[in-house]
């Protein structure tokens, strides 16, 4: 079928909320490792999807839910080993402090969730998030995404803290507080003051809800010692510290499993999501035994889809293919290269005012001109980003302004490929000086 006529089926079928990337949209039907495929064949370097976290259509993946789905599938009200094992493999990658779980399917329902377990356990009710940021949109969770609606819509029981960015925040690296204790104490101050502003509405805090990786945000590096704090200021107050690792987790961030093993601090509750699953949908919250025996004495709480077998099955083969492939390794390895390659990209173009990030996960941060740090607008940013597709590489953009560019591939990603991405990146933005 020709592209005109999807699109037009799609614009009859579908919401108008949903929207294609890109300013032509790409028709996918087929993916493999680290690269989609067309309708016309054409291949696409993915620096994009998380999802398929071990590779699209890992093979591993694929038999484990092929033949689970031809064995049973139902839900945790009955005895299932995967299930169980599920649950043990995952309190074996975090603290020891930290093994009960409950499975959901989405990160959205994780987050919601979590908030509820907060908040039944301390017989709190507010919150406190980062400026900015995104955890999810059932009507609970779009609430805590400070980036999806106006301060002004904001319900009283929610303080948002200022977002640890040491670029374009109020305090800066290189300025007067330039070293990372003043800089988390600065940010830290912060959360406190979100505190402070609960209290005076009459709200102390349930928890704090931290994505470790600050994707939204265009993807933050905080000044060491900032989350340690901010977890221990919401701790004092009668809160929980919730890690939301929907995107840091899952040796995104190449050194450690999880985002929050970084920043030297051990959550009240973990929050999982995207990878877990290769590409199938399933997630998770992991709490410590007390924590989930107080919310069970209040709370039945049951996910009819949640830790049913097929997904368990998708679950524990990511988990294997990590382990015996070395990805975790892998991630660091390439990290590393991929760090030095953007670091002379940022040496060429001018238009590149930052680059942050660790392992496979990287922001290119997109300005007018580097003194002032004033981004590119998000018109000229999408068609980078559809320059960068239109070379056969998938990239996205984030962060306030919609300037950063996004390099977030599947785990496998090897060096071969980072330089493959690196080269489509600097052709595009010599494109865009006028030097192709």
């Amino acid at each position: 079928m020709k592209e005109g006529d999807l699109l037009k089926r799609r614009r009859r079928a579908l919401a108008p909320a949903y929207e294609l990337f890109y300013e032509e949209p790409v028709h996918l039907v087929r993916g493999e490792g680290v690269w989609l495929f067309d309708v016309d064949g054409r291949g696409y370097l993915d620096c994009y999807n998380n999802v398929p976290s071990v590779g699209h259509c890992h093979p591993r993946v694929v038999e484990a839910i092929a033949t689970q789905a031809g064995l049973l599938n139902t839900h945790t009200r009955y005895l299932h080993e995967k299930v169980i094992e599920l649950g043990e493999r995952l309190g074996a990658k975090l603290s020891e402090k930290l093994s009960a779980c409950w499975f959901v399917c989405t990160g959205t329902e994780a987050n919601d969730l979590a908030t509820q377990i907060a908040r039944t356990v301390t017989g709190h009710h507010g919150m406190v998030v980062s400026e900015g940021s995104y955890h999810g949109n059932s009507d609970l969770v779009l609430k805590l995404s400070t980036s999806s609606y106006p301060a002004k819509d904001r319900p009283e029981w929610l303080a948002a803290a200022e977002a640890p960015d040491t670029y374009r925040g109020p305090f800066r690296a290189g300025s007067e507080t330039a070293g990372d204790e003043a800089l988390a104490e600065r940010y830290a101050s912060s959360v406190a003051e979100g505190v402070e502003d609960l209290a005076v509405r009459g709200y102390r805090p349930a928890a704090m809800l931290v994505d470790s990786s600050w994707d939204d945000n265009g993807l933050l590096i905080p000044p060491r010692g900032y989350l340690a704090r901010a977890a221990s200021i919401v701790r004092n107050a009668g809160g929980l510290f919730i890690a939301d690792e929907v995107q840091a987790g899952y040796c995104r961030l190449g050194d450690t499993w999880w985002g929050h093993e970084r920043y030297d601090v051990v959550p009240d509750i973990v929050v999982l999501g995207k990878p877990m699953g290769g590409g199938h949908p399933v997630a998770a919250v992991v709490s410590t035994p007390e924590i989930a025996a107080a919310f069970g004495e209040r709370v039945d709480y049951f996910n009819t889809f949640g830790g049913n077998p097929v997904s368990a099955a998708a679950a524990l083969a990511v988990l294997d293919v990590i382990e015996e492939e070395g990805l975790l390794e892998n991630a660091r390895q390439v990290g590393r290269h991929l760090e030095r390659g953007l670091a002379e990209l940022a040496r060429e173009h001018a238009v590149i005012g930052d680059v942050r990030g660790s392992g496979l996960f990287w922001g290119i941060d997109l300005v007018r001109d580097r003194e002032s740090r004033r981004p590119i607008d998000r018109v000229e940013a999408k068609q980078v980003v559809s320059s960068i597709c239109r070379a056969g590489v998938l990239m996205g953009l984030m962060g306030k302004h919609g300037n950063v560019l996004k390099m977030r591939p599947p785990l496998p990603f090897s060096r071969d490929d980072a330089d493959h991405a690196l080269e489509a990146i600097d052709a595009c933005l010599r494109a865009l000086r006028g030097q192709a």
